[in-house]
């Protein structure tokens, strides 16, 4: 026997019942299990990465139970039900796929000989997502053509975002060369606000801002030179947790204890360490 949709939608509300559920899913809000589902999306990407599969089926399992968690909230509220969630999607996808689905229906078929290429596919995607958030119902805020980049991304992502929305409407350097001069006129500005902030004629909202604005292009490079940076980053977080580790292991192995060692004993360590890394550029 094997459980399906339903049967999930089924267990979804009977834990919600008020009477007979269980007392922490009935308590839960919208608001309350956004960062489960943050949680659970992370979880999802670090199995995937760690190419742990058989983890993964668990995952994407959760993850699911997050959506439908939303849905049986809604539906109490009498918002929405699970089945227009699916039909909207379907929808959506069948809308911006015209080069796969070109009558929008799921019975329609492209003519393989005759399909288009990758530019003219992402230029439709992009100009229908265009047209989708022009017809969007109106917010408070003035209309931007930044609209739709979720301000709860994490920071980097939204900075990506940001500037590849703005590129694409002209906004952007025109080559790397001035992205280098930014990235070094940004460094200098974050050390003068650091000094200023140590002789009392600055502040630390001004440090956070100048820093904040050196990550900003930090993430505009990575854009320039076809790199993710949030990846880029995951490589150095790996990188230095290994060798970290590495250096435990060999001061264990010698009877030394880190926190007696001096910084310069450390450093030694950890060259040492670098040096028997096969093919890793130093960090």
């Amino acid at each position: 026997m094997s459980y399906s949709i339903d049967d999930l939608k089924t267990l979804m509300a009977r834990l919600r019942d008020p009477d007979t559920g269980c007392p922490w899913d009935a308590r839960q809000t919208y608001g309350s299990i956004v960062p489960h589902t943050i949680e659970e999306a992370y979880e999802v990407a670090d199995a995937i990465e760690r190419g742990d599969y058989g983890h993964l089926k668990d995952e994407l399992g959760d993850l699911l139970f997050q959506v439908i968690f939303y849905a049986q909230i809604a539906r109490e509220e009498n918002r929405f039900e699970f089945e227009e969630v699916v039909d909207n999607l379907v929808r959506k996808l069948l809308r911006r796929h015209p080069h796969v689905f070109p009558d929008g229906s799921l019975d329609s078929r492209v003519d393989p000989d005759n399909r288009p290429d990758e530019a003219w596919i992402k230029e439709s995607w992009e100009r229908i997502k265009a047209e989708e958030r022009a017809s969007a119902p109106p917010s408070d805020e003035t209309p931007s053509r930044l609209d739709g980049i979720a301000r709860t991304l994490p920071a980097m992502a939204r900075a990506e975002k940001l500037q590849k929305r703005a590129a694409r409407h002209g906004f952007d350097w025109p080559d790397i060369a001035p992205v280098f001069d930014k990235l070094h006129e940004e460094i200098d500005e974050l050390k003068e606000a650091f000094s200023a902030a140590q002789d009392g004629s600055g502040d630390i909202d001004a440090v956070e801002d100048e820093l904040g604005d050196l990550l900003f292009v930090c993430v505009n490079l990575a854009r320039f030179l076809g790199v993710n940076p949030e990846q880029a980053l995951k490589r150095t977080n790996h990188k230095f947790e290994a060798r970290f580790r590495a250096i435990e292991q060999v001061l264990e192995r010698e009877g030394r204890n880190m926190d007696g060692e001096t910084l310069e004993a450390l450093d030694a360590v950890w060259q040492s360490v670098k040096g028997v890394e096969n093919g890793s550029a130093g960090t």
